[in-house]
């Protein structure tokens, strides 16, 4: 399994980039995979000149490439004003701007970091609506770490279910069986013998 985290952090070391780390070893333990790290913080001059000049850099086109070409992608972003980061949004801003149907069918695992926990909501009302509009398939478990988690009970938990969830949206969807006989429309009784075979005899 081909498997990009995309990870938004700034700082070095970065709460966000740990958070990308944990959740990509954890999908690794369930599936062999060759597991990349895209760090938004070096392509940000890149990001940038897109918007200005159309063209993506050498690394930004990699950066890109890598996520179109991945199996699964692992994004996580710090929380800044309730919502994802600028550099976070701008990068598949620029991406979609590129190849609009990059992310479509792709499973993408959320998480983010905050503060505190009550930013915890910016999975669903902003990080699970942006990639829905971009035509991925986002995991139903989203990870979210405060301050307070790092060590502390329940997030290793949430870490390894939606690394389990990930891995199994990688696996491809499930082989539909053939139709049988009373699945055909061609095989449905006509409304009309139904009726006669309610008619009193004699």
């Amino acid at each position: 399994m081909r498997l990009v985290v995309v990870s938004a952090g700034l700082s070095v070391p970065s709460s966000t980039r740990l958070l990308g780390d944990r959740l990509a070893a954890a999908t690794a333990a369930r599936a062999p995979a060759d597991v990349q790290v895209v760090e938004l913080r070096d392509l940000a001059v890149e990001i940038a000149h897109t918007f200005t000049n159309g063209f993506p850099g050498r690394a930004l086109a990699g950066a890109f490439d890598a996520v179109a070409g991945a199996d699964g992608l692992i994004v996580v972003t710090p929380v800044f004003s309730a919502s994802y980061s600028g550099l976070f949004k701008s990068f598949f801003d620029a991406l979609g701007v590129s190849d609009p149907e990059a992310l479509a069918g792709k499973p993408v695992l959320i998480a983010a970091t905050g503060g505190t926990a009550r930013h915890s909501l910016v999975l669903d009302h902003a990080l699970r609506p942006l990639f829905s509009h971009l035509k991925a398939v986002v995991v139903p478990t989203g990870v979210y770490a405060a301050s307070e988690d790092w060590g502390a009970e329940g997030l290793d938990g949430r870490i390894e279910r939606a690394a389990g969830e990930l891995v199994a949206l990688t696996a491809g969807p499930v082989t539909a069986r053939p139709p049988s006989r009373r699945d055909s429309f061609e095989e449905v009784t006509p409304f009309e013998e139904r009726l006669a075979a309610l008619r009193p005899t004699g």
